[in-house]
């Protein structure tokens, strides 16, 4: 029998941003009161689990979100660079046709392409990384399971990878809410299966509730026969 690994891929908790900005890589930006709550509530619902490794996004929003887990388990949190968000020409900018960047017609030259897409980092790019955080996170918790803390795009286009679904989409159908576990499962080497989780559901605002069933059941795709 090979060695069943998990790696919880996490998204931060809520952020800070009264401007309403998109913040992507910029530094600063860190979890709101909610958002620490949300990441209290993650710790507190992974405190019986077997996690041996700790890893996450170098931002302070990603990093604020993996601290409790860590304490938890008595483990420093890791970085890696790998984890963190998706580039997007748009940072630091609001974005709308009425009051935000759209406006602009300097901006549509970025617009051009979604399937790539042409207003930041590729897809495709996103995914090796990501793919390969996730194997080390993997490898550094071989035969328990291990937390890696990124952001929503990252994640959602990984699953997608996984999955062997295409990578670009609507951003408004991403299964991944503030706080919520996408779990890969290994044995050795090989991914088996994909679950999703809400351990934070019902600290959600009423229109972030995400796709998952009510409550912490878990749903997801299995590979093989």
């Amino acid at each position: 029998m090979s060695e069943i690994t998990v790696v919880h891929l996490m998204r931060h908790g809520e952020v800070h941003n009264p401007e309403g900005v998109l913040y992507g890589r910029l530094p600063g930006y860190h979890l709101s009161e909610l958002g620490r709550q949300m990441a209290d509530r993650v710790a507190e619902h992974l405190a019986d689990r077997d996690i041996t490794h700790v890893v996450a996004s170098p931002l302070e929003r990603a990093q604020e979100t993996a601290a409790p887990i860590g304490k938890a388990h008595g483990l420093e949190v890791a970085v890696d660079a790998g984890l963190i968000e998706a580039e997007n020409i748009f940072e630091g900018k609001t974005f709308g046709v009425g009051d935000g960047s759209l406006r602009n017609p300097g901006y549509w030259k970025y617009l051009t392409n979604p399937f790539r897409p042409s207003w930041g980092e590729p897809y495709i790019e996103q995914a090796v990384r990501m793919m390969t955080a996730l194997a080390a996170a993997r490898d550094a918790a071989r035969g328990h399971e291990a937390v890696a803390v990124s952001h929503q795009l990252p994640i959602w286009t990984a699953r997608s990878f996984a999955e062997k679904r295409r990578l670009w989409h609507d951003p408004r159908k991403r299964q991944c809410s503030l706080a919520s576990l996408t779990s890969f499962t290994y044995e050795g080497d090989e991914l088996v299966s994909i679950g999703y989780r809400e351990p934070a559901r019902d600290l959600l605002p009423a229109h972030l509730v995400g796709k998952g069933k009510k409550g912490d059941k878990p749903v997801g795709k299995s590979f093989g026969a």
